[in-house]
């Protein structure tokens, strides 16, 4: 069998690296939930991060681990806002000039705090380019080739992967044993770290992935049992518009994932006012994936 991509002491590592700098974010509680779910439910709260999001994590772990040349060369990321941020944050904490590539639709304010984050760094700044018209991968070819940029994925990277999955870790050490752990599931970055992790503290936890119901690629590709490409998906989780799972990402959700489900934008709006109404938190729909899942009933853990 070939080995995946990371191990759980690439996860300690990044976790080492980011002591300090990421923030330990806080295991919220809601009774309200315990209710309805009939379980004992724990919500990671990764909206308190660094720049609002997880990505902070596998950036920040991504770029600390470059050389020299590197770090004077510069970073390179596509994304359409929270990898950008992660990215471009990074880069300013270490002293690393970023370039980054955003689909023109990305939302404003994800746009605008990359911009901030780069302000007065030299040879950083953001390019926009049309996702439905234009093929960024092509686009990446003349300026990292002149300028020896370094390409950061979103996900499919394993310093990314075992940067996100520090989530799990601090979950698992703060709350002790888990019957399950429910993930947000885009390109498989923070699900592959995180059940690598999960499956190390805790064999036999049951780890679930949830995508939207118009972004359902990974859910396809584990029932085909091989990678499979749909068109940008629709959805207002715009954090999940990949249209595949990653090449490192997908063989550890193969191993380490029990199943993928999927919620409608419907039900992540409804959880966006559970957060807000019941836990008085601003969460984005791509990061209520996961609690959608289990409070509209998806996934049924009771007892």
């Amino acid at each position: 069998m070939t080995p995946l991509a990371i191990t759980f002491a690439d996860i300690e590592a990044a976790a080492h690296r980011l002591a300090g700098v990421a923030h330990h974010t806080p295991v919220l509680r809601s009774r309200t939930a315990d209710d309805r779910t009939g379980a004992q439910v724990f919500f990671k709260a990764e909206q308190l991060q660094r720049m609002g999001a997880f990505k902070f994590r596998g950036g920040y772990n991504a770029l600390s681990q470059f050389t020299p040349a590197q770090r004077r060369a510069g970073a390179l990321a596509f994304s359409s806002g929270n990898h950008a941020q992660a990215v471009a944050l990074s880069g300013r904490l270490l002293g690393i000039p970023t370039v980054i590539v955003m689909p023109t639709d990305a939302p404003a304010a994800k746009l605008a705090a990359t911009r901030d984050y780069q302000a007065g760094q030299p040879g950083s700044a953001v390019v926009l380019f049309d996702r439905y018209t234009e093929d960024r991968a092509a686009m990446r070819a003349p300026t990292p080739a002149e300028r020896g940029l370094t390409l950061i994925p979103p996900f499919d990277h394993p310093h990314v992967m075992a940067g996100q999955g520090t989530a799990a870790l601090e979950l698992i050490a703060e709350v002790g044993h888990l019957d399950a752990l429910l993930v947000c599931v885009g390109g498989g970055g923070l699900i592959s770290g995180c059940a690598v992790a999960a499956n190390h503290r805790l064999p036999g936890i049951t780890v679930v992935g949830v995508e939207p119901e118009a972004g359902d690629d990974t859910r396809q590709s584990l029932a085909r049992g091989e990678i499979v490409q749909i068109a940008v998906p629709q959805t207002i989780a715009d954090g999940a518009q990949t249209q595949a799972s990653g090449l490192l990402t997908f063989p550890v959700i193969q191993a380490l994932v029990a199943r993928i489900v999927t919620v409608s934008d419907t039900q992540l709006v409804r959880t966006m006012q559970f957060f807000a109404q019941r836990l008085k938190q601003v969460v984005e729909p791509t990061g209520c994936l996961a609690a959608a899942a289990l409070l509209e009933g998806v996934e049924d853990w009771r007892g």
